[in-house]
């Protein structure tokens, strides 16, 4: 039995597609001002409290191929920067 993918399923499976692509650069962006953030806070200026949402941030941009860091942080260079 051969097995043929119709021209229906190959438009469900590039629109899925392209919906996985923007969420991708949405978290990206997310991704990358979360670890412009971390980079520029002084743990010891923090507010009570938020020393450890802090670093669980940190910990979780840490395990991050750094490839994907990369990406994240160039998506929004232009915002940190300016």
């Amino acid at each position: 039995m051969q097995s043929t993918i119709n021209q229906d399923e190959i438009n469900m499976l590039r629109a899925e597609l392209e919906i996985l692509m923007r969420e991708r650069q949405a978290l990206l962006k997310v991704t990358g001002a979360a670890a412009g953030l971390v980079a520029e806070l002084d743990s010891h200026d923090l507010p009570a409290g938020t020393e450890e949402a802090a670093e669980l941030l940190a910990t979780n941009i840490n395990t991050l191929p750094e490839e994907t860091l990369q990406d994240a942080l160039n998506s929004v260079r232009a915002v940190i920067a300016g």
